[in-house]
C-alpha cells in the first residue's frame, strides 16, 4: 500500500534527524522471583537439549522438513520477484520449523558499488525490531523482581512527574493541556498505550514537538530523558494507542535500574548468551565490508539508490544515543537465536533468559476491541483490524478480518528499512525477511503479506 505523502516526508526527516532512527485495566500481578541465566539443563529434572540451535550454515542446514517443495518454490518466486520487479535490491529470508532450518533464500545485492550479493552474514539495520529485544531486557528484570506492570514510570523516571495531556489547540494553534489522571504504567509503556508522541509522522503538535526538538536525536538516554518530559502526551495514558517513544524510555529504564549503559546490559544478558555476535548499535571497520547499503527511491528517477548519508553509516561513536526502539544492526543468523530463544519458551540451547510464563505474558494482547494499532514497525497502516498487541510485540488476535493465513496467537514486528519478522506458536514456526529500503513505507509491501501467505500454503497438511 502507497502511504500519504505527509507521512513518509514526516518519517523521513524524523529518521534522518535522529540519525536514521527509526491496556486494558488488568488483575495486579506480584513481582516474580528473580531467574537464572544458569542453563536449563542444570535445572531439577530439565532434559539437555538434543542439540544446539546455532543458525551458522543457513542454506547447508536447510531441509525444507514440514513444507511441500512446491509452496518453497512458490515462497521462493515471490521473493525473488520483488527484487526483480525493482521494489528492493536484495532479499534474504528464513523460514524455521520444530527447532530446525526448514528454508534460507537470498537473492540480490546488498551494495550497490561493487554489486556485492546478499549473504547469510550480511548485517542489515533493523530498525524497530530493536523493539522487541529491549522489551526482553526490561523483562529480564521484571523477572528480578525489580518492577511491577502496574508500576507508574515515575518509580524510575521522574522527570515524569508533571506530564501533561495535549487537549487541544487555541486560535493561535498553540496547545491546550490538562493534568494526567494517573501516571502512566510499565504496562502502558511496553503497549504503546501511555499516550507518548514520537515524530515520524502525523502534524499534531506533539509529534511536531518532537522533531522539531530533535528528540530522537539526543546524543544520550540522560539528553534524552528531560526532552520527552517536555512535552504533552497525546492522550490520557491507557485510553488509546498511539505507536511511539515509549521503547526507547524502556532502554533507558533498563539503564537506570541496572546501573550499566543500555547496550552494555543488552551485551551480556542477551546477545553473549545467545550468540548474537553481529548485534550491536554499531557495525566495527572489520565487518563493514558485510553491511548492507540502504536503498531509498531516486526523487528524479523513482529508482532504488545508495542512501549516501554518514548518519546511516552506524559508525562508532556517531549515531547517538542508544535507542532501545530503533537503534540495533543484526544478521538474519543472530535475529533467528533470538526468536528461536522466544519459541523456546525464553531459552535457546541450555541458556534460559526469560521464564516460559513472562514469554507467554509478553505475547498476550493488552489491548481493549475498541484499540486499534495503526502501525506494524514498517509503515502507517489504518487498517489493522484484527491484531492487537502484548508487551513490545503485535499481536494477532483474529484472523478473519485481516485475510491472513496465520493463526491467532502469532506475534510479530518489523522495522523502518523493510525488515519484518513473525512466530506463530501454534505450528513452532518462525519467519524472518530483511530487505534495505528507506522508509519501507514508500515501497510496494505486497512481497511481506504474500511471505506469510505462501508459507502457510506450503505447510504439509
Amino acid at each position: 500500500m502507497r502511504e500519504p505523502a505527509h507521512y513518509l516526508k514526516s518519517l523521513a526527516a524524523s529518521f534522518l534527524l535522529a540519525a536514521a532512527v527509526a491496556c486494558a485495566a488488568t488483575a495486579p500481578e506480584a513481582a516474580p522471583a528473580p531467574s537464572s541465566l544458569a542453563p536449563a539443563a542444570e535445572a531439577a529434572g530439565a532434559p539437555a537439549p538434543a542439540a544446539d540451535k546455532t543458525f551458522d550454515a543457513l542454506e547447508a542446514s536447510a531441509s525444507g522438513k514440514g513444507f511441500t517443495q512446491a509452496g518453497i518454490v512458490a515462497l521462493d518466486a515471490a521473493m525473488a520477484a520483488a527484487v526483480d520487479d525493482g521494489a528492493v535490491k536484495g532479499i534474504s529470508t528464513l523460514l524455521v520449523k520444530d527447532g530446525h532450518v526448514a528454508h534460507y533464500y537470498e537473492h540480490g545485492i546488498m551494495r550497490a558499488a561493487d554489486q556485492a550479493p546478499i549473504k547469510e552474514d550480511t548485517i542489515f539495520r533493523i530498525y524497530s525490531m530493536s523493539k522487541p529485544i529491549t522489551g526482553v531486557a526490561l523483562m529480564t528484570l521484571y523477572e528480578q523482581g525489580a518492577f511491577s506492570l502496574d508500576d507508574p514510570i515515575t518509580k524510575f523516571v521522574p522527570e515524569f512527574a508533571d506530564l501533561k495531556v495535549l487537549k487541544g489547540v487555541d486560535a493561535d494553534g498553540k496547545m491546550i493541556v490538562e493534568d494526567m489522571d494517573h501516571v502512566p504504567t510499565m504496562r502502558e509503556l511496553m503497549s504503546h498505550t501511555a499516550g507518548f508522541g514520537y515524530g515520524l509522522g502525523g502534524d499534531d503538535p506533539v509529534n511536531t514537538a518532537f522533531r522539531e526538538q530533535g528528540v530522537l536525536a539526543s546524543p544520550d538516554l540522560d539528553t534524552y530523558i528531560p526532552k520527552v518530559a517536555g512535552i504533552p502526551l497525546l492522550f490520557q495514558p491507557g485510553s488509546n494507542w498511539s505507536y511511539s517513544t515509549a521503547v526507547d524510555i524502556q532502554g533507558y529504564i533498563v539503564q537506570k535500574i541496572s546501573g550499566k549503559p543500555f547496550g552494555e546490559y543488552l551485551e551480556e544478558t542477551i546477545f553473549t548468551p545467545l550468540g548474537m555476535t553481529d548485534t550491536a548499535f554499531f557495525v566495527p571497520e572489520e565487518k563493514r565490508d558485510r553491511f548492507s547499503d540502504v536503498f531509498t527511491h531516486s526523487p528524479e528517477t523513482g529508482e532504488l539508490v545508495p542512501l549516501d548519508d554518514p548518519r546511516f553509516a552506524y559508525r562508532e561513536g556517531a549515531f547517538g544515543m542508544e535507542a532501545g526502539g530503533h537503534g540495533l544492526v543484526s544478521t538474519l543468523a543472530d535475529y533467528a537465536r533470538f526468536c528461536q530463544m522466544l519459541v523456546d519458551g525464553g531459552e535457546l540451547n541450555g541458556t534460559r533468559i526469560l521464564k516460559p510464563e513472562t514469554v507467554k505474558l509478553m505475547r498476550t494482547n493488552v489491548l481493549p476491541e475498541t484499540f486499534h494499532l495503526f502501525s506494524d514497525g514498517n509503515s502507517v497502516n489504518p487498517e489493522r483490524a484484527g491484531h492487537g498487541f502484548g508487551l513490545d510485540f503485535g499481536v494477532l488476535v483474529d484472523p478473519a478480518p485481516t485475510g491472513t493465513l496465520m493463526p491467532t496467537g502469532t506475534y510479530y514486528w518489523g522495522g523502518a528499512a523493510g525488515t519484518w519478522f513473525w512466530i506463530d506458536p501454534v505450528n513452532d514456526l518462525f519467519f524472518i525477511g530483511m530487505v534495505q529500503v528507506f522508509p519501507a513505507g514508500s515501497m510496494d509491501n505486497a512481497f511481506r503479506k504474500e511471505s506469510g501467505d505462501l508459507v502457510y500454503e506450503a505447510l504439509a497438511k
